[in-house]
C-alpha cells in the first residue's frame, strides 16, 4: 500500500505521499516487491498524478526505472466524497471523478480500482445502497470498455454483501477482502470465501483485534493461514497488498511484518 515504506505524510495513517511519492518505488524494488497500490485520497485530489495525462505519464516513467508496477488503486477519494451522498450534485461530481480515474489509469494497465465503504462511506442506510448502485451502474460501461474491476470493500455480513453483489450483472464488479477488516467485524473467512471468493480480485493483508483497531500482523484476531489455505482452494491469482499496521516511520515495522507474512504464505499458499 502506497506510503508504508515512507514517514507518515502529514502525521495522516494512510495518504498519497504527495512530495516523495517516487522514492518508494526504488526502495520497493530493493525489498523485491513486485507492486505498489496506488492511494488516490480526497486531499489535492486535483494534483495526485492518477488525476492526469501527464502526472500518469511521470508514473509510467517510475515504473519503467524501477520495474515496480501499479495493478491497483485505492480510492480513499470516495470515503470522503462518496459516491452514495444524498446530494445529486455531489454524486454526479463523485461519478464524474471516478469517470476521470477509470480513464486515466487505464493507461498504465491498471486492472482494479478499489472503492471502500467502511467507517465514514459505510452502506448504512438504504437510500445509501440505491444511491451507491445507481452510481455503479452509471460507471459500468467505462469499466467494461477500460476492461478495469471495481473492487468494492464493504463492513457488510457475508450474506448480506453477496446479495447486493447479486444485483450486479457485471464481471467487472468485483471484491477487496481486507482481513484484518473481516478478524475485526468477527465474520467467518470460510463463509465469506464460500459465498463471494471467486469474485474476489484484491487482498488487503492487515490485521486487528476483535471490535478493534489495527495491531502488528500476528498479534490480532487473523487467521493468515486458515484464509491463505481457502484462497488456494479457490485458486484466488491477484495481487497481496500490505496494508498493514504502521508507525510514523514506516520502513523497519514493514519489513518485520512483511518477513512474518512471507513465511505464513509460503506455508500456506506456496508463495
Amino acid at each position: 500500500m502506497q506510503g508504508r515504506l515512507l514517514p507518515k505524510y502529514k502525521g495522516r495513517y494512510q495518504a498519497h505521499p504527495k512530495n516523495n511519492w517516487q522514492d518508494e518505488f526504488f526502495i520497493a524494488k530493493e525489498l523485491d516487491l513486485d507492486l505498489i497500490e496506488f492511494i488516490f485520497d480526497y486531499d489535492d485530489f486535483s494534483q495526485n498524478p492518477l488525476f492526469s495525462e501527464s502526472g500518469v505519464n511521470s508514473v509510467k516513467k517510475i515504473i519503467k526505472e524501477s520495474k515496480v508496477y501499479v495493478k491497483t488503486v485505492c480510492a480513499d477519494f470516495f470515503m470522503d466524497f462518496p459516491l452514495h451522498s444524498n446530494d445529486v450534485y455531489k454524486q454526479k461530481d463523485a461519478i464524474q471523478v471516478l469517470k476521470t480515474l477509470v480513464d486515466k489509469v487505464s493507461i498504465l494497465g491498471v486492472t482494479d480500482i478499489i472503492i471502500p465503504c467502511v467507517d465514514k462511506s459505510s452502506l448504512k442506510k438504504p437510500i445509501d445502497l440505491k444511491n451507491f448502485k445507481n452510481s455503479i451502474l452509471e460507471i459500468l460501461n467505462d469499466l467494461e470498455k477500460k476492461k478495469i474491476n471495481l473492487s468494492l470493500e464493504t463492513d457488510f455480513n457475508p450474506k448480506k454483501f453477496r446479495n447486493f453483489l447479486d444485483q450486479f450483472q457485471s464481471e467487472y464488479i468485483k471484491v477487496n477482502y481486507d482481513i484484518g477488516n473481516s478478524a475485526s467485524l468477527g465474520y467467518d473467512f470460510k463463509e465469506e470465501m464460500k459465498l463471494y471468493g471467486n469474485k474476489i480480485s484484491d487482498i488487503h493483508i492487515k490485521d486487528r483485534e476483535l471490535n478493534g483497531g489495527p495491531v502488528l500482523l500476528g498479534n490480532g484476531n487473523a487467521d493468515f493461514e486458515g484464509v491463505f489455505k481457502c484462497l488456494k482452494h479457490i485458486k484466488y491469482k491477484g495481487p497481496f497488498i500490505m496494508q498493514a499496521y504502521r508507525d510514523d516511520d514506516g520502513l523497519e515495522i514493514f519489513k518485520r511484518q512483511f518477513r512474518w507474512i512471507k513465511k505464513k504464505l509460503s506455508l500456506s499458499y506456496d508463495y
